[in-house]
């Protein structure tokens, strides 16, 4: 069951309009999306609790400016992907996880839009009241949820998703070089 705190608010279209958005042609390549498919859950589970918690020693204030809303779920859901992740951001018990889209947990906001949206969202190029207003960018649930943890995100110093992928060690720059080589060049929304 879905948390009713704000069942229908702000409902703005529909995950279908998203995915014929037009304009918005760089998607994750098939095979990565197959590859994601298969590939059993608990390593992916592994990489996302290290990128959590790196971003949470690193910048603290984050939770301060979640306010109440720390405690809250967010689904963050990329269309192109098989499946969608899980943030939970209280700093007592904080989890990043993933889900298959047959099993997807309970969640107080969802977040949907394309994988390279959602990515140009985190890293800054892309300006969430524009891209939510162009209709590439579904928000359901608890709005007020939903804006506190985009305030946050603003808020953050630095790249936040070179930061998180710092906690992939050796990894960290093949892992930059291959996301933003997937993303190719993209017209400003």
């Amino acid at each position: 069951m879905r948390s009713q705190t704000a069942k229908d608010d702000g409902d703005a279209g529909t995950a279908a309009d998203l995915r014929q958005s037009p304009g918005d042609a760089v998607r994750v390549p098939r095979l990565a999306a197959l590859i994601l498919a298969v590939t059993p859950l608990q390593p992916i589970q592994v990489m996302l609790e290290r990128m959590a918690k790196r971003v949470a020693r690193s910048q603290p204030q984050l939770f301060a400016r979640l306010g109440d809303h720390a405690t809250r779920r967010f689904l963050i859901d990329p269309l192109d992907l098989p499946l969608a992740l899980l943030l939970a951001p209280d700093p007592r018990r904080l989890r990043f996880s993933a889900h298959r889209r047959a099993a997807l947990p309970t969640y107080d906001a969802r977040i949907t839009a394309t994988f390279s949206t959602l990515l140009e969202l985190l890293d800054g190029t892309l300006d969430a009241d524009a891209v939510f207003f162009n209709r590439k960018l579904l928000v359901t649930g608890n709005l007020e949820a939903a804006v506190s943890l985009r305030n946050a995100l603003d808020d953050y110093r630095g790249n936040l998703v070179d930061d998180a992928l710092g906690a992939l060690g050796v990894l960290s720059r093949p892992a930059s070089l291959l996301l933003r080589g997937s993303r190719g060049p993209r017209p400003r929304v």
